[in-house]
């Protein structure tokens, strides 16, 4: 059998997970002395009250070498292969910890390791389709071939609400911060070669940024893979998540539309009210 393992960056919901088979390796966040469990023992919304209450942004940080050795043990003893996708390896080790609890399991034949250059659902998407071959009965080399031509065509961007995280967690000049709450300035994030980049900067009602934001995508929509689209948020209004929807699904371009909240360690960085629209283009 071939298990399908991803760190919690890849923020896919409960049901996802289940419907996929797909297992989670939480990421560590730390509150002050405080150390957490992504979506195990700590959820955003506390991190967002602890954050503006301590006025300073969260700590994040890979999982231990032991708690990857702990999960990969059990599957390599079964005589199962594993492939376990990672946050961007340029934003975190946890690929690296990866690779090192596979050295030391003497199991690098058996476990591939995936640095998914991207994060949150950006990752998701590359975990579904793994997840499905998997499912098909495809081979392990198969499905890493396969993931890694889908790599570079995955879409992640989103626009963030406020610059307040991003300026604590040293992510924006305090000019830069300064002129976000004042003119009300939303930077546009795009995720290329593993790496963050603020490539455009919308001003205005977060509302109407956001559908602003998804109508100027809406050529590289219409040369998306048709499987799936996320939306994914850190937590916005019902409303902007309802308009966003109806607007894709006036397309008529997915089979499906999937809405999921960042975890913890996404949303530690970007704060709330923060929006990505996410899919595979077209090769």
């Amino acid at each position: 059998m071939i298990k399908i393992i991803s760190d919690s960056t890849c923020d896919l919901s409960k049901d996802l997970i289940e419907k996929y088979d797909i297992t989670i390796l939480p990421l560590h966040i730390h509150l002050g002395e405080e150390e957490y469990q992504d979506g195990v023992t700590i959820t955003p919304d506390e991190i967002y009250t602890w954050a503006d209450a301590n006025n300073t942004t969260p700590k994040t940080s890979a999982a231990s070498m032991i708690e990857v050795i702990n999960l990969f043990e059990p599957y390599i003893k079964n005589g199962d292969e594993i492939i376990s996708f990672s946050i961007s390896s340029s934003m975190s080790a946890n690929n690296n910890v990866m690779r090192l609890a596979a050295e030391d399991l003497e199991a690098e034949d058996k476990i591939h390791i995936i640095d998914s250059a991207n994060l949150s659902t950006g990752i998701g998407l590359l975990v579904i389709e793994a997840a499905i071959m998997a499912q098909e009965g495809r081979s392990a080399s198969e499905i890493v071939s396969k993931i890694e031509e889908l790599k570079p065509l995955v879409s992640a961007s989103f626009v963030v609400d406020t610059l307040t995280y991003l300026h604590r967690g040293g992510r924006c000049s305090s000019v830069a911060a300064l002129a976000g709450g004042v003119l009300k300035l939303h930077p546009k994030i795009v995720v290329e070669n593993g790496k963050m980049d603020a490539n455009k900067k919308y001003r205005g009602k977060m509302s109407a940024v956001i559908k602003s934001y998804v109508q100027d995508m809406e050529e590289d929509l219409k040369n998306a893979k048709k499987d799936r689209v996320f939306i994914t948020h850190s937590g916005c209004d019902q409303s902007i998540l309802d308009e966003i929807y109806g607007y894709l699904a006036e397309l008529n371009l997915f089979d499906e539309i999937l809405i999921t909240r960042a975890g913890g360690v996404i949303s530690s960085h970007c704060g709330p009210g923060t929006l990505g629209v996410l899919f595979i283009k077209n090769s």
